[in-house]
């Protein structure tokens, strides 16, 4: 397959999540373990007819690993941000990303209440539905408006700072502009399919993209948790850190 198939199997998985989700009678209804909701399900087991058509592999937050030693492995969140889903408030997305054995090749992530899509392919820039993205120019933190996961132990010097809710569609802000920074903060950690796509999008774009920690952002390891941080110009990252230590607090 090349990039032109792996990106149309991208948009097909978010073209499927709005129509399961329509299925889901009552959105605040819990799924199968804690955190989860029963429209995640609905919206997995769409996706993964989609993937499974597809012969590719699966990394899926709600469903685990399917097809592991497959060519190329879909990393994907059904619902980032089902919590805000649940609860009415229009942040959430699908995030997917096709990995190769270089790592991320296609990914797509989708504003689900907006319509409003964003993707990339390895070495072919980052956009916004047809409009090409990049980031601000921001950097000095003290000018930086920054999205958190999780709340740091103390001010890191921002100008302002939200919690948005989706990690996909706040690093995608930060790709587009929207946004200066998005970190994970205090003990918050992110999972791969939370980052991958939005990573793509990112490093796509320009940005630099790290693991506060030091470790590889790349894997599909369902228990991986990685302290992702986003920004919009290498010297906002070198102030991100030294503001942010590894270990975050």
């Amino acid at each position: 397959m090349d990039d032109d198939d792996l990106l149309a199997i991208c948009h097909r998985v978010a073209d499927v999540v709005p129509a399961a989700l329509q299925t889901v009678g009552d959105w605040t209804a819990a799924g199968q373990r804690p955190g989860q909701y029963a429209l995640d399900l609905a919206a997995d087991e769409a996706v993964l007819k989609v993937l499974d058509d597809a012969g590719l592999g699966v990394l899926s937050e709600e469903s685990g690993i399917h097809r592991p030693d497959s060519e190329f492995t879909a990393v994907v969140d059904p619902v980032d941000g089902s919590t805000n889903a649940s609860r009415g408030i229009p942040w959430y997305a699908t995030s997917v990303c096709v990995l190769d054995a270089a790592g991320p090749r296609a990914a797509v992530v989708a504003n689900l209440p907006t319509g409003v899509r964003y993707h990339a392919v390895r070495g072919g820039g980052a956009w916004r539905d047809a409009t090409p993205i990049a980031p601000s120019s921001c950097s000095e933190m003290r000018r930086a408006v920054v999205a958190l996961s999780g709340y740091p132990p103390r001010h890191l010097g921002w100008a302002q700072f939200r919690a948005l809710g989706s990690a996909a569609l706040e690093m995608c802000a930060v790709a587009e502009g929207l946004l200066d920074v998005f970190s994970v903060a205090g003990r918050s950690h992110l999972a791969p399919w939370d980052y991958l796509g939005a990573m793509l999008l990112c490093t796509e774009a320009g940005l630099p993209v790290i693991d506060l920690e030091g470790r590889e952002l790349v894997t599909t390891e369902f228990a991986a948790r990685r302290a992702v941080a986003a920004a919009a110009t290498p010297a906002l990252m070198a102030e991100l850190q030294r503001a942010a230590p590894v270990g975050n607090g």
